[in-house]
């Protein structure tokens, strides 16, 4: 059972959206600024240098990612049982406890408090709240979902996605403990593990979101009753279990895990890729039309899957991951997969969530027509710039004779330009494609809170002159 759920009410997971939206407007803004400061080393330095700015950055746009994530799977649960959320009273602690945390963390970083790794680099102590909250996403959910016979794919996917999810979370904070610290191998070889597995944690949402967006355009059940979508879920478990292995190439660990993870490195976005594929040849041209704007964002999700896959397998060649392995190319498949396919997907879903209010989208036709061909092509200089930054940098690292590290680094000034530019127009592309759906829904919510006072006031006024 599909049911359209009342779009024009601003419900909590539609603030998920929102508060993602504005995170990643705040991401883009941080990235600018780290930008800046490859080519102005020093710029900011006192105030905010770069080692401030980087979280700043990679936290943003990973909580663009988490809580859209939540949001999407929140809507599309009800859609999909016709039933609102067990609990209102849960997802509305969860998006509390989020939003005051996501705001700590980011003030710490301004201030220059930090205590954790990679993704999360905050203090430890920080991560008790996330954990609380996804725990009551958790208990929504399987409550929510009620029984799992005969369900359709995407709600395996959520169901994975939010369990690994918290799995890895707490996976990922292991290096508190001595035991698992004092080893360097092991401390880092886990490390990457969880971190990898997060990360295809946080796609199962965003895949099966995406799925359940498909069936709901074509208006049938064709794709997530299908082979090739159970293949995609079992081959994506299989990836998020294995498929981290390629970034531990350089350790000496376990031979068979990096021989797993090479064999199922990035076929789960092959498959994926021939599900949208597949779909899109079977939609009538009016369908099409009438959910251009997902379409779209599907479309180029698709393209940046392709090209993303690309670059995952070579990265995934051992011979040829000795040279990309900490250079700018492993930044540019990040990117590729963050912006062009999970920024996309999400971006798809959000207009489906949030395109329906009391304003017309029509007078910001052309604003997103711009904004979604300066997006793309912008992201493809600001791919290609990365990865000529990461060819140079690669052939340093193993060159014989080794130039000073600041003089290889003023040979990929140039690539740092361009890349910069490149970021800067994506912004705005961004933001030309942002700005309708959350000043709709803002505009909106006023309007309907003023309406409702006035109506509040007259009855006063009625129930006054009666008595």
């Amino acid at each position: 059972m599909m049911v359209r759920s009342n779009n024009k009410e601003l419900s909590t997971p539609k603030l998920f959206i929102i508060a993602g939206l504005f995170l990643l407007a705040t991401g883009m803004i941080w990235g600018i600024t780290g930008g800046l400061q490859y080519i102005l080393p020093g710029f900011l330095k006192r105030q905010l240098s770069f080692e401030r700015v980087r979280p700043l950055h990679v936290s943003s746009v990973v909580f663009w990612i988490i809580l859209s994530a939540i949001g999407s799977v929140s809507t599309y649960i009800q859609q999909h049982t016709g039933k609102k959320l067990y609990s209102n009273k849960l997802i509305k602690a969860q998006f509390i406890i989020f939003i005051i945390s996501i705001f700590i963390i980011l003030c710490s970083y301004i201030l220059g408090k930090f205590g954790g790794r990679e993704y999360w680099e905050f203090h430890p102590i920080l991560a008790l709240p996330i954990i609380i909250a996804w725990i009551l996403f958790l208990i929504n959910v399987v409550k929510s979902i009620g029984t799992l016979k005969n369900q359709p794919v995407y709600i395996w996917m959520w169901l994975t996605g939010v369990i690994f999810f918290l799995f890895t979370f707490l996976e990922s904070y292991l290096w508190l403990f001595p035991y698992f610290r004092n080893n360097v191998v092991n401390d880092m070889t886990i490390q990457w593990k969880s971190y990898g597995s997060m990360v295809g944690s946080w796609n199962m949402l965003i895949y099966g979101s995406s799925i359940f967006l498909m069936d709901k355009i074509s208006n049938t059940k064709t794709y997530s009753h299908s082979r090739i979508a159970f293949l995609l879920y079992f081959t994506g478990l299989f990836n998020l279990m294995f498929n981290w292995g390629h970034h531990i190439y350089t350790l000496p660990t376990h031979g068979f895990v990096k021989h797993i993870s090479y064999a199922v490195s990035m076929t789960e976005l092959f498959i994926l890729g021939r599900i949208i594929y597949l779909w899109k040849d079977s939609l009538t041209t009016a369908k099409k039309n009438f959910h251009q704007t997902s379409y779209r964002f599907l479309m180029a999700a698709d393209i940046w899957i392709f090209l993303t896959l690309v670059l995952a397998i070579a990265m995934s060649i051992p011979a040829i991951n000795v040279y990309t392995h900490g250079t700018h190319i492993t930044v540019a498949h990040t990117m590729g997969a963050t912006i062009g396919i999970n920024s996309f997907l999400l971006l798809a879903i959000a207009f489906d969530i949030l395109k329906d209010t009391c304003r017309n989208f029509k007078p910001y036709k052309k604003r997103f027509n711009t904004g979604y061909w300066i997006a793309n092509g912008s992201l493809l200089l600001f791919w290609i710039s990365l990865i000529c930054a990461g060819v140079i940098k690669a052939k340093w690292q193993l060159s014989s004779s080794q130039i000073p590290f600041s003089s290889m680094m003023l040979t990929l000034k140039p690539y740092f330009i361009v890349f910069f530019i490149a970021g800067v127009i994506m912004m705005v592309g961004f933001l030309l494609i942002i700005y309708p759906l959350v000043i709709n829904q803002l505009l909106c919510y006023s309007k309907r809170n003023s309406t409702e006072k006035i109506d509040t006031s007259h009855q006063t006024a009625v129930s006054f002159q009666n008595k």
